[in-house]
């Protein structure tokens, strides 16, 4: 691993500053400035969302035959990227840097060092407080970083010199353990950087399943639960559940003993955050937490969390132990249940679904669920996806390695699966309205504790799926979609219309997958 720091001509180095003294350096270099509950507040001007286009993987030799190549994983030259990478060198020259070294896994065992270099004090409180923080021991035997980081929000990249998409740049060396951000100010980027690169060391090095889903456990009988999705359908809100112990809220590794977080942190969508709905997030924004695009009254420094107009897209990072449930290490048991999150802007999807394997392999790969606004650029309303695993953008390997890996477990395990639409009912996106946080809640509740499966089921032939009939503390009229719907025929269309979608997506993307797979999803 190269020594990054000696290399750039720093004015001052500031390496593993407190959070505290993050935000007086934050503040006093007009990045940010604090909300009524000490909450640090920045915007991130442009990038106010994850960046697809300009993200890329080097192509070199020792990786070449192991990444699943296309439009999402898109290689570029190790020529292009070490132009950027001295390109940023050069910016940070004569300039503060900030360094933090950390880890990602909560599991000691299979731990990777992450070295982050910021141009950014808030940047560097972000990353701080969202991957696992050294003890005052590990910290002093710290030794070399396994990975590095480079980043510079600051530098404008020329995109036509370079032959890249934009003047940002999101790269990633699997071969020299490097990466760098370029351009962009927006943290999720940092954050998305190592969880792609646990994505491919975990599974090549550790065995270990690499999963984009939140993490929660019974705090008495400790059974671990785990939700898939993607932003903004619900993995953060779901797994913050008062009544269990908060394992993680977005990156996990499953391995032969269980569930273990990749992060010490939550970044979680604020979004009409309200504090009845979501306690423990709307708590955990405080002094030491980042709050990104939040429209704020200036003289109260009150937070408005229903104002987008900055972006749909406003988060906040903080420490996980903000969260007053929250499970330290964030480590826990082989899942009993595992469920799927999908936002359907359809309307036409059960609200919840008991899989069996097949379906669940069906379901896992093709990853259906609605896009949210504001979570990439350009998405301004929902729009219908299908993202691999439920998080295509940061999986470089191909997708049956992590399908069958998955598999594996649920068949050794018997782990139960569901699969959970937080989106619309009654009708489409504009027509409907979005299911209630509440009724989620009562059916994800009675998936965890097995309640469920004392219910009447009731299988739905267009989606093949097996729907409960009842369940409790939650109406019964809501949980077969059709019955939400006035124009029956119109919810026949829109069902075939999605089943449509997903048996052409399936089979473009996996004409090569079992049939007793392809044979689970819906039915055109």
């Amino acid at each position: 691993m190269e020594d990054f720091l000696s290399k750039i001509k720093a004015k001052n180095v500031y390496k593993n500053l407190a959070p505290a003294i993050l935000v007086e350096e934050a503040v006093k270099r007009a990045e940010g400035i604090l909300t009524e509950t000490g909450a640090l507040l920045i915007k991130t001007g442009k990038y106010t969302g994850r960046s697809p286009k300009d993200k890329y993987i080097v192509d070199s030799e020792g990786v070449h035959d192991k990444i699943a190549w296309g439009s999402v994983n898109v290689p570029t030259k190790r020529e292009t990227f070490d132009k950027i990478r001295d390109q940023i060198i050069e910016f940070l020259g004569n300039k503060d840097v900030f360094v933090f070294d950390g880890f990602a896994g909560a599991d000691t065992r299979h731990r990777r060092k992450f070295r982050i270099i910021n141009e950014l004090a808030c940047q560097n409180l972000f990353i701080h407080q969202l991957l696992v923080r050294p003890n005052e021991d590990e910290l002093k035997n710290y030794g070399n970083p396994d990975w590095t980081i480079l980043v510079a929000p600051g530098l404008k990249l020329d995109a036509a010199a370079l032959g890249i998409n934009s003047e940002a740049a999101i790269m990633i060396d699997y071969e020299k353990s490097t990466a760098v951000i370029a351009g962009s100010a927006y943290s999720g980027e940092i954050k998305k950087s190592v969880f792609s690169i646990m994505n491919y060391v975990m599974p090549v090095e550790d065995n270990i399943l690499p999963m984009h889903c939140s993490s929660n456990m019974d705090p008495v009988s400790h059974d671990t639960a785990v939700f898939f999705g993607l932003s903004g359908t619900g993995k953060t809100t779901l797994s913050a559940d008062p009544n269990r112990k908060l394992i993680g809220d977005d990156e996990h590794g499953w391995s032969a003993d269980g569930v273990f977080n990749f992060e010490g942190g939550c970044y979680a969508k604020c979004i009409d955050l309200k504090e009845e709905n979501e306690p423990e997030i709307y708590h955990a924004i405080k002094f030491g937490a980042l709050v990104e695009n939040v429209v704020m009254d200036e003289k109260t420094r009150k937070c408005d969390y229903s104002d987008g107009s900055i972006t749909e897209n406003t988060r906040v990072g903080y420490p996980v132990e903000f969260i007053s449930n929250s499970q330290i290490p964030g480590v826990g048991g082989i899942p009993k249940v595992v469920i799927f999150l999908t936002a359907d802007a359809f309307g036409v999807l059960p609200p919840i679904s008991r899989l069996d394997k097949n379906a669940a392999m069906y379901h896992f790969v093709t990853g259906f669920t609605s896009k949210l606004a504001g979570t990439e650029r350009g998405v301004t309303e929902p729009q219908p996806t299908f993202s691999t695993l439920f998080g295509e953008p940061f999986m470089p390997l191909p997708a049956e390695k992590y399908a069958e890996m998955l598999g594996e477990r649920l068949d050794k395990y018997n782990t139960k699966v569901y699969l959970v639409n937080t989106g619309w009912t009654g009708g489409p996106y504009g027509v409907g309205s979005r299911m209630k946080l509440k009724y989620t809640r009562a059916m994800v509740t009675a998936a965890l504790n097995g309640s469920i499966e004392k219910a009447e089921f009731m299988h739905d032939d267009i989606f093949n799926v097996d729907i409960p009939k009842e369940i409790a503390d939650c109406p019964s009229d809501i949980l077969n979609p059709k019955d939400t719907w006035k124009d029956k025929t119109a919810y026949d269309e829109q069902a075939k219309k999605l089943a449509k979608m997903f048996k052409d997506n399936f089979d473009k993307k996996y004409p090569n997958m079992p049939a007793e797979i392809k044979n689970a999803g819906p039915k055109a």
